[in-house]
């Protein structure tokens, strides 16, 4: 058995399609970890949701800033850009079938036994892996018990800090945000979620992985962060998007080997 962790999609279902061949994937025996962004930005969002949907439950997937958008989008309380490229999914014969499948996916997957953690933006300053699991539970529940009241608190850029969220939906936006949207953090932690150039041109704010360099925590998979391209800078953190819909590559990392496999 492998598993392997793969990086933002995105829509771009021929390059997955390439880059499990080049695995040698086997759906009976190796399991398959998604880091988010199924959809949007590439042509193929809704083929790569129904190919994703029919791998079975054995495989793990985290939602990203995409996929919410995307049901935000359904549910009316968010408007789709053409640039989406997501109204294929909008008009599907089987819309709700695949967009219930997928407000039923979690914001993070852990496992405590081996410490491997699967996110699409990181872990936020400050928070522990259990906060950050407790948070997340109560925002899964949300989407899968009231998506609309979520929808309608998602969006918005405050709190920055996890303390100075007092509500319950500044606490489900702080989580949203840190699971999703973060790249950097101001130096107290605090979240900034406007930046995405690489942190080569940006001295001024913090990759949010650098606060966990001299702190114990799992090993964390995530994407979302294509200027990376890769870049795993501090031990047992691993960067997954390489960019794929931009025309760069598709990644997968093997958990069991440390290798990884670019298409």
């Amino acid at each position: 058995m492998a598993r392997y962790v793969i990086g933002d999609i995105q829509g771009c279902l021929p390059q997955l399609k390439q880059l499990l061949a080049r695995l040698q994937f086997n759906s009976a025996q190796d399991e398959l970890w998604f880091c988010g962004d199924l959809v949007a930005r590439g042509p193929e969002s809704l083929q790569t949701l129904r190919f994703i949907k029919a791998l079975g439950p054995q495989h793990k997937v985290v939602l990203g800033n995409h996929d919410l958008h995307l049901l935000a989008c359904a549910y009316g309380v968010a408007t789709a850009k053409a640039s989406d490229q997501i109204d294929q999914v909008l008009q599907a014969p089987d819309r709700d079938e695949l967009l219930d499948w997928l407000r039923y996916q979690p914001l993070m997957h852990y496992e405590p036994q081996e410490q491997l953690l699967l996110v699409h933006a990181g872990l936020a300053p400050g928070w522990s892996v259990a906060t950050a699991l407790q948070a997340c539970a109560k925002v899964e529940q949300l989407l899968r018990q009231s998506p609309m009241q979520l929808f309608l608190h998602m969006y918005g850029n405050e709190p920055t800090l996890w303390h100075q969220a007092t509500t319950d939906a500044e606490r489900w936006r702080f989580t949203v945000n840190s699971c999703t949207r973060m790249r950097y953090c101001q130096h107290n932690g605090a979240l900034e979620l406007k930046e995405k150039r690489p942190p080569t041109e940006v001295p001024q704010l913090r990759p949010w992985y650098e606060f966990w360099q001299e702190v114990p925590h799992p090993q964390i998979f995530f994407g979302h962060w294509a200027s990376l391209m890769g870049l795993s800078p501090v031990k047992g953190i691993h960067a997954l998007d390489t960019g794929c819909v931009w025309g760069n590559s598709l990644t997968a990392y093997c958990i069991e080997s440390g290798q990884r496999y670019s298409v």
